[in-house]
């Protein structure tokens, strides 16, 4: 007779997987990040500004998929580390645009190694990569379709 329950065994929760993966990703970042003195989030912040230049808080939340109020304090204390400014914009006072100071941009150079560092640690093949990715980005359209 089939367990009525199976469904329930927690390696079979996709939710479990992602956070476990998640945690484990997250700690081998931990030595390469701790070398540039910031915390994950903070390095997927920089990433953003990068990229970027400067955005304001309400659309790196949005890329960043993060409140305000988990976003603000964080960019707060790494202005005051020295990686970054926040200014209202002159446009619309309510808007607050985040630029990289000239330390924040040096790190680039310096947090540069990280993604080919960590990419070797997971074992996948260029195609694995390409697949995971895809099927993430979909994952998280789904999720996240109802609150766009």
């Amino acid at each position: 007779m089939a367990n009525e329950f199976e469904h329930m065994k927690l390696e079979r929760q996709l939710c479990f997987l992602l956070y476990a993966s998640s945690r484990e990703m997250t700690k081998l970042y931990k030595p390469l990040l701790d070398e540039l003195n910031i915390t994950y989030p903070q390095y997927l912040a920089l990433l953003l500004l990068w990229e970027h230049g400067e955005l304001s808080v309400k659309k790196m939340g949005k890329l960043l998929y993060l409140d305000s109020g988990t976003l603000t304090p964080m960019l707060k204390r790494m202005e005051q580390g020295g990686l970054l400014t926040r200014e209202r914009s002159p446009e619309d006072e309510r808007s607050v645009v985040v630029k990289l100071s000239a330390s924040g941009k040096s790190l680039q150079q310096k947090a540069s190694r990280i993604p080919a560092d960590m990419l070797k640690q997971t074992d996948l093949t260029d195609e694995e990569l390409k697949d995971l990715k895809h099927s993430l980005h979909s994952l998280l359209a789904s999720l996240t379709k109802e609150n766009s």
